[in-house]
C-alpha cells in the first residue's frame, strides 16, 4: 500500500526576473530612483513550501508514495497560474480557492553574486489556520509536513496558537509530523509573537523539524545571533558559524524541546542532522518503516556540493527537506538522506526556479558516486 504525505501551508506565485551578470558591479545600482534597469526575461513558477517542498516530493517519490498539496489560493490570474502549474503535475485537487482573496505572490530579486530579496504579498495564505486541515484530510497519512508558518498571520499570531492547535491535530491522528519555517522578518507582525514560547510548545508535537540555523537561533538563542549578524558585517551569516560549537547545542535543544529528528539547514557551507534514541524513534520508525537502530542518536554535519551553475537559490532549503524526507519514507540510510539534501539543495541551484534543476534520486546518486565535488572555501 502507498504511503501518502501531506505538504501544506504557504503558496504563491514567485515572479523572477533574469539579471546578466556582467551588468553589475554595484547591487546599489539596481535601485536608483528614475534610473531605467534592464533585464532578461522573466521566471514565472510557483513558490512557498507547499509548491517548493511537495512537487519536488512527488519528483522523487515518483510512484512510491501519494503527496497532496494542500495551500489556498485566490480566484484571479494569479491564483489560476498557479493551479495550471499545478495541475501541469498532477497536484491541484487538494488545494483550497478563496474567491474573495488576491492571490498571494512573490517578486524575487536574485542578482548573481548577491542574496536574494524579496517583494510580497501574502495573500489569502493570511487566513489559512488549523480548521484547513480536517480530520478526513488525516485519515490514512503517513506524513504531514507544514511549512512556513512564520509567514502566515493566522498561524503566528496569539503567539502561534493555530499551528500549536494544529500540530496537535495531527499527532492526534497518528501522523508523523514535520515542520519548517523562515526568517522572521524584524520589522514585520510575525516578530511581535514570542518565538521563543511557540517552539517551545509545537516541539513536542513535531517528529522532524527542519529549519535553517538561523531561524531557529533567532527563536531560541537571540544573542548568539546578533553575534553571527556583529560577525558577518551584513553578509550571509552562515560564513561564520561554529558547526561544533553553535550549530550542534542548537540542534540539541531542538531535540530536547521533543523533536525527534532535527535537521539544520546552515547555508553554504552544508546541514546538520541530530535523531534521538531509538525509544523516542519508535513511533517514526513504525510509521515509515525505518530503522530505529541506524538513526538512534545519529549526528552528522554533510558538507555541501559544487553546483555546476549558480542560477538562484530560490527554493534550495525546500528542496533539500523533499529530499531529505522522501529518502527517510524510501527507508534509506541516515547517511545518504543527508547526501541527498545535499544534492537535491545543489541541484536547485543550478535552475531560477526550485524544480528545473532537479534530478531524479538515481540520477543525483549516480553523480555523487561519479565524484561530485565538495564546496570548499573558495566556494564560500
Amino acid at each position: 500500500m502507498k504511503k501518502k504525505v501531506i505538504c501544506a501551508g504557504h503558496i504563491c506565485l514567485d515572479i523572477t526576473p533574469k539579471f546578466k551578470s556582467e551588468t553589475f558591479n554595484d547591487f546599489s545600482h539596481i535601485f536608483v530612483p528614475g534610473h531605467l534597469t534592464e533585464v532578461g526575461g522573466a521566471a514565472i513558477h510557483t513558490g512557498g513550501s507547499v509548491a517548493n517542498t511537495g512537487l519536488a516530493m512527488k519528483l522523487f517519490l515518483e510512484d512510491k508514495a501519494d503527496v497532496v498539496l494542500k495551500g489556498i489560493v485566490g480566484d484571479d490570474d494569479f491564483g489560476r497560474l498557479v493551479l495550471n502549474i499545478l495541475d501541469n503535475h498532477g497536484a491541484s485537487e487538494g488545494m483550497i480557492i478563496d474567491k474573495d482573496a488576491s492571490s498571494s505572490y512573490t517578486i524575487a530579486l536574485a542578482v548573481p553574486g548577491y542574496d536574494r530579496m524579496f517583494f510580497h504579498n501574502p495573500g489569502p495564505n493570511d487566513t489559512f489556520d488549523s480548521s484547513f486541515i480536517t480530520e478526513d484530510d488525516l485519515k490514512s497519512v503517513s506524513l504531514f509536513h507544514f511549512g512556513y508558518p512564520t509567514l502566515m498571520k493566522k498561524m503566528y499570531e496569539n503567539d502561534g496558537a493555530e499551528t500549536i492547535k494544529l500540530f496537535k491535530k495531527v499527532k492526534a491522528a497518528g501522523c508523523i509530523s514535520s515542520l519548517d519555517l523562515t526568517v522572521v522578518d524584524t520589522n514585520s507582525e510575525a516578530a511581535k509573537s514570542d518565538w521563543g514560547y511557540v517552539i517551545k510548545s509545537v516541539l513536542p508535537f513535531v517528529d522532524i523539524f527542519t529549519p535553517s540555523a538561523e531561524e531557529v537561533c533567532y527563536m531560541l538563542d537571540p544573542e548568539l545571533l546578533k553575534e553571527w549578524k556583529n560577525k558577518a558585517k551584513g553578509q550571509d551569516v552562515t560564513a561564520v558559524i561554529d558547526i561544533d560549537n553553535e550549530i550542534k547545542p542548537l540542534a540539541q535543544k531542538c531535540l530536547d524541546l521533543g523533536a525527534k529528528i532535527v535537521l539544520l539547514k546552515c547555508g553554504k557551507p552544508g546541514i546538520y542532522c541530530v535523531a534521538a534514541d531509538k525509544n523516542k524513534l519508535a513511533d517514526i520508525s513504525d510509521k515509515l518503516g525505518i530503522s530505529g537502530n541506524s538513526w538512534s542518536n545519529f549526528s552528522a554535519f554533510e558538507q555541501s556540493y559544487t553546483p555546476r551553475q549558480l542560477l538562484s537559490g530560490t527554493g534550495a532549503g525546500d528542496t533539500s527537506i523533499a529530499a531529505f524526507l522522501s529518502a527517510i519514507i524510501t527507508g534509506r540510510d541516515p547517511e545518504n538522506c543527508l547526501r541527498l539534501a545535499c544534492a537535491a539543495g545543489c541541484s536547485c541551484l543550478e535552475g531560477y526556479d526550485s524544480l528545473s534543476g532537479l534530478r531524479p534520486f538515481d540520477q543525483l546518486e549516480k553523480r555523487i558516486a561519479d565524484g561530485w565535488r565538495k564546496s570548499g572555501k573558495d566556494d564560500l
